[in-house]
Parts: structure tokens; C-alpha cells; sequence
């Protein structure tokens, strides 16, 4: 295991549970975009436990390496889908945020590819 590795996963696991915490706490600028795509809000703490628990499958992959790949998998898939209801509600201009979080997933998937 590489040092970059560990870094991007941390950071990364950091980075998508800031983003289930997000949900959890109900804070307005995530919680009302949900609305806007058409979310039901019966989804919203289903959505934040994903991601926490890929949060997570991420810094127990340093020690358990397939557990970090298949929540990587995971959370590849859910921001995924979440840039596809972005584009689904026509709003263009937040496709940008699911990426953000997409990105350093991925980042870490290559890296526990190369090590």
C-alpha cells in the first residue's frame, strides 16, 4: 500500500462522509437541491447511510483490501446515479457537485490498483 493511496482514501472517505453528515444534519444546501431533483424525502437518510457506510468501506479497504473495493464500487455507483438525476432534473449547473466526490473515489480505486 502506497502513501498516496492511504492519503486519497482519507481524504476521499473524509470528503463522502462530510457528505453523508450533510444529510444526517439536514443541512439546507444539500437537502433542498434533493427536493429540486425530485428526491422523495423517505430516500434522504437511506442515501446519507450509503454513503457513510462507503465512507467507511473506504478507510477499512486500507486494512481489508476487498472491503475498499467494493465500497468503492458502491460509491462509484451512487454518485453515478447522482450526476444521472441531476441531469434527469435539467439542472446543468450542479453536475459539477456529485463529481466532486465521484473524483477522489475514483483517485483512490486507482491507486489501490497501481500499489
Amino acid at each position: 500500500m502506497s502513501t498516496a493511496h492511504t492519503v486519497v482514501t482519507v481524504i476521499a472517505a473524509a470528503w463522502v462522509g462530510f457528505s453523508a453528515g450533510s444529510v444526517f444534519a439536514g443541512a439546507r444546501w444539500v437537502v433542498e437541491p434533493l427536493a429540486d431533483y425530485g428526491v422523495p424525502r423517505s430516500w434522504w437518510t437511506w442515501l446519507g447511510v450509503a454513503k457513510a457506510a462507503g465512507a467507511l468501506g473506504l478507510v477499512v479497504g486500507l486494512f481489508i483490501p476487498v472491503v475498499g473495493v467494493l465500497a468503492g464500487i458502491g460509491l462509484v455507483l451512487y454518485f453515478t446515479g447522482a450526476v444521472i438525476t441531476v441531469l434527469r432534473a435539467r439542472s446543468y449547473a450542479h453536475v459539477p457537485f456529485p463529481l466532486l466526490y465521484l473524483g477522489p473515489v475514483v483517485a483512490s480505486m486507482v491507486l489501490a490498483s497501481a500499489a
